[in-house]
């Protein structure tokens, strides 16, 4: 369909990388594009009435393990390696149903919080994109090595047989998972560099999370983890480095110089207490493109990308004693450098985006008072995922709170139930 938004009381998007508010507008929709903004009065659109809401780009959730819903709230006080023996235990023993009911279920709760697409780190990865496709949601997403779990070349007959089925689909994106230098050999990670050389696909990896893989990498490799990667040609512009919570300066560099994206996961570092600091006003000082992500819904245990932004902006000024990261470099994050790093012109509200938008409701006391100069930071801090009203992924609604509420809510409930028959063997 062609949509044409009208009487939208606000629109928040990006001119010149600036955050600009408009008002009293209208956002034109054609074959998965955003057409027009402003006063529009042309025909051929199924006009939908926006008064009363706010629009904005799409949410990008640039780092999650989709389908681990099914392990939220099974143990959720402990520290990181101790934490992921633990889930390992269970994701041994996952099936492709159980990664399908798993990934449903965070989907929904994606899809009615705002969020427009996600990268993915996790097995199976085509039971996961299939999801996504039936409800219509974007994901970047592909097989993912980890040693202690898959054989190197079971995972390297699963990520070619991924790019072929979903390599040419407009919605996902292959991509290449390394768990981490931990949790894989050299070997593997040379694998995953040609396997990235010879398909042209962007490498997705955990690095230097916690102070333990540090000192680890430095007394097996004499290199910290982000120059041991960078010494097997692991971080290039293909490269998407997620967490960087013990970073030395001299390693921002080569991210910088390379221009590597990196992804930030507050709420997920804080549970796990992984401690350290990511330097995200560093990085951004040095050009690179920062993108926030929930991590997965064992580890946070929220997917909702709202919550995510205030806590990247809390934890950034508890860290820095000062208030120089600010809303709006979280809501950038969050959503034009998200599309960035996916390769999309998205994110942005104007011609030739794409038309992936969500509406929040202005009737939310908690958007309250509302003006132009401080929609950006309710938003940021006060919003949740719960005041959004409608999605459009594509220029396809995907998600319209008066007709999907309820369905979504007894379909979640629903898998709840059949996951806890699955994960109560391992209580």
């Amino acid at each position: 369909m062609d949509y044409l938004l009208k009487n939208c009381d606000f629109v928040l998007t990006w001119i010149n990388d600036e955050p600009k508010v408009l008002r009293n507008v209208d956002i034109a929709i054609s074959d998965g594009l955003i057409t027009g903004v402003g006063t529009i009065t042309m025909g051929g659109f199924e006009k939908i009435d926006c008064s009363g809401h706010v629009v904005i780009p799409g949410l990008v959730n640039a780092h999650t393990h989709t389908p681990m819903s099914l392990l939220r709230g099974f143990y959720d006080d402990a520290e990181l390696m101790t934490w992921l023996n633990k889930m390992w235990s269970v994701e041994r023993e996952l099936t492709r149903d159980v990664i399908a009911l798993g990934s449903e279920l965070s989907i929904i709760e994606m899809i009615m919080s705002g969020t427009t697409a996600f990268i993915d780190m996790y097995h199976y990865p085509d039971v996961t994109a299939d999801v996504a496709l039936k409800y219509g949601l974007r994901a970047a997403l592909g097989s993912t090595f980890i040693d202690t779990l898959r054989k190197p070349s079971c995972v390297e007959n699963e990520l070619r047989n991924f790019v072929s089925t979903y390599g040419k689909s407009q919605l996902v994106r292959p991509l290449i998972n390394v768990h981490s230098i931990y949790a894989v050999s050299r070997d593997t990670l040379l694998r995953a560099r040609d396997l990235s050389n010879e398909l042209d696909l962007p490498i997705q990896v955990h690095v230097s999370e916690t102070r333990d893989e540090v000192y680890e990498s430095k007394r097996r490799y004499g290199m910290f983890p982000v120059e041991y990667l960078n010494s097997l040609g692991l971080v290039s512009s293909k490269s998407q480095l997620i967490h960087l919570g013990w970073v030395t300066n001299w390693e921002l560099g080569i991210i910088a110089r390379v221009n590597a994206r990196v992804t930030h996961a507050p709420t997920s570092n804080m549970k796990l207490a992984t401690a350290g600091h990511f330097p995200m006003r560093e990085l951004m000082d040095m050009g690179v493109i920062v993108t926030l992500g929930t991590d997965g819904p064992a580890s946070n245990n929220s997917l909702d990308m709202f919550r995510e932004m205030k806590m990247a902006v809390l934890l950034q000024r508890h860290s820095y004693w000062d208030v120089s990261i600010k809303a709006l470099h979280a809501f950038k994050a969050a959503t034009i450098n998200g599309y960035r790093l996916l390769g999309l012109n998205g994110g942005c509200v104007g011609s030739g985006c794409v038309a992936d938008l969500v509406l929040l409701d202005l009737g939310s006391p908690r958007l309250q008072p509302i003006r132009g100069d401080n929609l950006l930071s309710n938003i940021v801090y006060s919003a949740d995922g719960s005041d959004v009203d409608m999605v459009i992924v594509n220029g396809r609604i995907v998600y319209d709170k008066s007709r999907d509420y309820w369905v979504f809510r007894e379909r979640a409930r629903e898998i709840g139930e059949r996951l806890n028959d699955f994960i109560r063997k391992f209580l």
